[in-house]
């Protein structure tokens, strides 16, 4: 579906002298690496090429977090990570060597730590209900009559009781001193506050007379009064939609902008907001037209809305692109046939498993969020006469089924504004599927259901967008990307293993690969809309690193070999496999085993597969779950993986496979990234990806980062020694992209730059230029499918058309002439070449 309004001239979304990005590094911030550790690192960054140092969140968050994600304070840069001096301390030795710094800012969502007292104004909320002067800050349904739900407790509140678990205590509350010692309600390490004229109640009573419901923990999906993010109870959603809400919570953060502290931002999960569009308006006027990205995933072919005033997004839809480029499309039929043999699942069985993903999360961690919408559709039918027997079960299923089968984070429509063609037809494509899908009885309360979404006059005349409809347009879409991140992302995509790299977050898992023209086509038209929005291999939501993905890509230029392996790899572990195995897991130990051979061709730890591999079990909710853990199957796989990991003759297989795959793995590592810094749009770098390096799903990707070993190799693979490894050649690739980046800004940001793919003689080679005002400056050349290309004997007689003039090579230093050049010549020594201009 494409947006009538899509725009194809090209755009900014800032102002005209706004500083942007020529590249970012991404740091994973944390109490073990703080501003001044960051600081202590730029000449390594400097020396790199790196413009922008990209920060994870700086504001303070809960005690001992470790991604900072879960905002406690937005008035304080946080101590830990050295506080605003240190901020601006880093800042200004960064300026010195040229470099900025921008920093991820998180709207949607606050902490509800332990103790609650950590978020000052959560606490508030806790100790006054409706009457605190911040209850409008948390998305809360207060209908109830009974309090915030707090569920943290490990049994029914009448066991607690009988147990007499809960205590009143006496303290004086951090943060809260100037109060003195007061009664608060303790639970193991939670601490609430007491309401006054409550604590010499018994404490039955005390209980039922707060402004929150203490509950068992399994009463959350049900009966959660509050929106969170995702279906994550310990992350509060924040109303930053009200002007007071968006000044507190975001004055820090502009001002940082406004004194050249920050030189621009990355915003976290917009869709989670009553209105993106507002929000990001909002943020860029209050920051007078910064450099704002977004982290946005789109759909397949779906386009950002171009209302936004953003320059572009975390580059989800880039990272993916370029994954499908380099993988072999004639690897998917034999690689399903494989997936076939080991679970069942069928080439043309990924959509029916997606929605039955997305039927388990409606139906059960977010079930709330279903029946708090059914319940304000019922509300507005039961006001209206001509709506009122369309029951609250009907509406429900209705929703349900809408929220299932809608295909995107959301539809953008926003409550009193004309709806674009794309958002009505996002919502009609919904409705097409749920009708087939739902009793023919309920389809008329469907068809009402689809006009309260879009705000359609519907029932009595001139009924549209009062509030409670205004509520169902916004909560329905704030609602439909967290059943698309739950159901999809961490569902769906931990199920299917027809080949792992298609599983990754923003990535269309049905897109197995993408042709040259294609994807020149896309960035084509990204240097038009989007020239200076984000790309991306590897960030810390990935499931897997971009070299990790670029591994297992190569299983598509080798199906027939990986199917052989399996077969070998089966046979040696028959007596060690249990019962309890699936189909799905096993095909995702053998893929992941092979995908993540550190770069001395040694396993990674043990240590490090068994988390990944717990996390991937109880994402997949298929038999065991976070919630309902199994431990017999837990245990059963865990030992066969473990075995299978330290057993000499898999061991041996593992080796051989890397042995065969090794200049196709080389060739895809190098290739990818190479293409990913010099594209349209501000690459990002994530820490430590500079060389090759294997990470899997958070908190593995964010292990400390060894700049000692990275300085000290730079300087190496930038000097004269000759290079040793894969991940020298890398570190050299990325040293020499980010530098020419640096050297030519005008041709990667500049007005006048341009995007030219170049004509080759074979679809092995992927070719274009970076051109200022239409003069090429620097040019990629890149390898596709480099296990097949070494089938076919290498490069034979083939030719890409260079521009005329003389052209260094950056990584080798050979030169050449421009018109027709030989590939073998080009690519001689590395299966990539970044030319510029001699």
């Amino acid at each position: 579906m494409a947006d009538s309004t899509h725009e194809r001239t090209k755009r900014l979304g800032h102002r005209a002298d706004a500083p942007v990005p020529v590249s970012t590094y991404r740091l994973q911030l944390t109490a073990d690496f703080t501003f001044a550790d960051a600081q202590a690192r730029l000449d390594y960054f400097a020396a790199l090429g790196v413009t922008h140092l990209y920060l994870s969140p700086i504001l303070t968050a809960a005690p001992g977090s470790t991604h900072f994600y879960d905002v406690v304070d937005h008035s304080r840069v946080a101590a830990v990570l050295g506080g605003a001096a240190g901020l601006r301390q880093l800042a200004w030795a960064a300026g010195e060597r040229g470099i900025g710094l921008i920093a991820d800012v998180v709207p949607n969502h606050m902490a509800v730590p332990t103790p609650a007292y950590h978020n000052k104004i959560l606490w508030s909320v806790l100790a006054r209900g409706e009457d605190s002067p911040f209850s409008h800050w948390f998305d809360v349904d207060w209908s109830s009559n009974d309090g915030v739900l707090m569920p943290v407790l490990g049994d029914r509140i009448g066991t607690i009781l009988a147990r007499e678990e809960l205590t009143l205590e006496h303290m004086i509350v951090p943060g809260f001193e100037d109060q003195g010692e007061v009664p608060v309600l303790r639970y193991y390490e939670h601490v609430f506050p007491v309401r006054e004229g409550t604590e010499n109640l018994p404490m039955a009573d005390l209980v039922v007379d707060q402004p929150y419901r203490l509950a068992y923990w399994r009463v959350a999906n049900e009966e959660l009064n509050y929106r969170r993010f995702f279906d994550v109870g310990s992350l509060v959603a924040v109303q930053v939609e009200n002007d007071d809400v968006f000044e507190a919570t975001h004055r820090v953060i502009v001002d940082l902008v406004s004194d050249g502290t920050l030189q621009g931002l990355r915003i976290d999960h917009p869709d989670g907001l009553a209105d993106p569009a507002g929000y990001i308006a909002q943020l860029a006027d209050a920051t007078h037209g910064a450099w704002l990205v977004v982290e946005k995933i789109l759909e397949d072919d779906e386009h950002l809305p171009t209302s936004w005033k953003t320059a572009g997004t975390t580059g989800y839809d880039a990272s993916w692109r370029v994954g499908a480029l380099l993988r072999d499309p004639s690897g998917a039929a034999p690689l399903a046939g494989t997936l076939y043999q080991l679970t069942g699942d069928a080439m043309g069985s990924l959509p029916g498993l997606i929605d039955a993903a997305k039927r388990e999360i409606v139906h059960g961690s977010l079930s709330s969020e279903s029946r708090r919408l059914a319940t304000i559709a019922h509300d507005i039918c039961r006001s209206d006469v001509r709506l009122r027997d369309h029951t609250w079960q009907s509406l429900y299923d209705c929703l349900r089924s809408m929220l299932v089968n809608f295909g995107r984070y959301r539809a953008y429509i926003v409550p009193g504004t004309t709806p674009t063609p794309t958002s009505l037809e996002a919502i009609d494509a919904a409705a097409a599927r749920a009708k087939t899908r739902l009793d023919p009885e309920r389809h008329e309360t469907l068809d009402v259901v689809v006009d309260l979404l879009k705000g359609a006059e519907v029932g009595s005349a001139g009924k549209t967008f009062e509030s409670a409809r205004a509520e169902l347009v916004t909560r329905f879409q704030q609602a439909c990307g967290a059943v698309m991140a739950k159901g999809v992302e961490d569902t769906a995509y931990y199920r299917w293993t027809h080949l792992l790299p298609l599983c990754e977050v923003g990535s269309p898992a049905g897109r197995f690969a993408m042709p040259p023209a294609a994807f020149h086509a896309w960035a084509s038209e990204q240097q038009l809309a989007y020239p200076h929005g984000m790309t991306t291999l590897t960030t810390h939501d990935t499931k897997r690193s971009e070299d990790i993905r670029a591994r297992l890509g190569v299983l598509s230029e080798a199906p027939d070999a990986w199917d052989a392996w399996l077969v070998r790899a089966r046979a040696a572990s028959a007596e060690l496999r249990p019962s309890e195995l699936d189909g799905r897991t096993e095909n995702l130990w053998w893929q992941t085993i092979v995908g993540t051979v550190e770069p001395d061709g040694k396993p990674m730890e043990w240590d490090r597969l068994e988390g990944y591999l717990i996390k991937a079990m109880r994402e997949a909710k298929s038999l065991t779950t976070w919630t309902d853990v199994n431990e017999t199957y837990e245990t059963a796989v865990l030992w066969f993986a473990q075995t299978t990991h330290a057993d000499p003759a898999i061991q041996a297989l593992v080796g051989e496979w890397t042995t065969l795959t090794e200049e196709g793995v080389r060739t895809a590592i190098l290739s990818q990234k190479l293409i990913q810094l010099t594209m349209p749009g501000i690459p990002d770098v994530y820490q430590g990806t500079e060389e090759v390096r294997a990470l899997l799903v958070d908190p593995d990707n964010r292990r400390p980062v060894d700049f000692d070993h990275l300085a000290e190799q730079l300087a190496r693979v930038t000097g004269k020694t000759k290079l040793r490894t894969l991940s020298e050649e890398k570190h050299l690739v990325v040293a020499r992209s980010l530098v020419a980046r640096r050297d030519h800004p005008g041709a990667f940001i500049g007005p006048d730059a341009g995007y030219v793919p170049l004509p080759s003689s074979t679809g092995h080679a992927v070719v274009f230029a970076r051109t200022d005002a239409d003069t090429a400056e620097v040019i990629t050349v890149a390898t596709r499918n480099g296990m097949e290309l070494q089938r076919l004997g290498g490069w034979g007689e083939h030719t890409v058309t260079l521009p005329d003039g003389e052209w260094v090579d950056l990584l080798t230093g050979a030169t050449t002439d421009g018109g027709p050049t030989s590939l073998a010549f080009l690519l001689k020594a590395l299966p990539v070449a970044l030319l510029e201009r001699a």
